[in-house]
């Protein structure tokens, strides 16, 4: 679970982040949702403890962020808008190397059943380089699950990928079990498809909805429109 209270961040004279309140709760899939600019950027990167927090608490599964404390990082996994992978390396050694970075060995049987859920098995041994971009959010996305945290944050996971691609990513993501998702997302169609609570982000104030009443009360329709 994701709890934050009263979290505020400011950059110089400009509150960014006003007295955010917010519980993201077991297994749940929350958009996170705002206009460009709205401080969704800082807001993970708060999550992630790569902004000092000015005022306020964050805590993961029961363990605060603080810089002192790295229990809450074992229980969170982060997938980046652009994951920076080794071109020159196949699908393959890519998960392997970033496997080995979090353990000495890698598990390979684990590595074979994600690389399948992602649908990377059969073009595991072609360079990085040769793959289409959904190819190479599906291996972010395959390299963050390795590491079989609790929590993912994902960083616009679909941007920039053709329909194909972005159903793909989708359906990894509906199937995924005990997993809790803070999802950043401009589209609403995914939003409707997997979420199951919006996190809308705007004038600094972050509401929590279930996925129909936000639709509802931003007048953009609901399931059946």
């Amino acid at each position: 679970m994701i709890k934050v209270t009263n979290l505020n961040q400011s950059f110089g004279k400009k509150t960014v982040l006003d007295n955010i309140d917010i519980e993201i709760n077991k297994n749940e899939i929350c958009a996170l949702v705002g206009r460009n600019g709205a401080g969704k950027s800082t807001f993970i990167n708060s999550l992630l403890g790569l902004l000092p927090i000015k005022q306020g608490t964050i805590s993961i599964n029961g363990h605060e962020v603080t810089k002192n404390n790295h229990e809450w990082k074992k229980e969170i996994a982060y997938l980046p808008e652009k994951f920076m992978l080794y071109p020159m390396l196949t699908g393959y050694e890519n998960i392997v190397f970033f496997a080995e970075a979090v353990s000495k060995t890698a598990d390979q049987e684990r590595i074979e059943q994600i690389l399948t859920a992602v649908r990377l098995w059969d073009d595991r041994d072609v360079q990085v380089k040769k793959y289409s971009k959904g190819m190479l959010q599906r291996l972010g996305l395959a390299i963050t699950l390795y590491q079989d945290s609790t929590i993912l944050i994902l960083d616009e996971p679909t941007s920039g990928i053709d329909p194909i691609g972005r159903k793909e990513i989708l359906e990894v993501l509906k199937f995924l079990e005990n997993k809790t998702i803070l999802l950043s997302s401009h589209h609403l169609d995914e939003i409707k498809q997997i979420c199951t609570h919006v996190a809308y982000l705007t004038n600094g104030k972050m509401e929590k909805y279930t996925v129909e009443s936000f639709l509802q009360t931003q007048n953009l329709g609901g399931f059946g429109s």
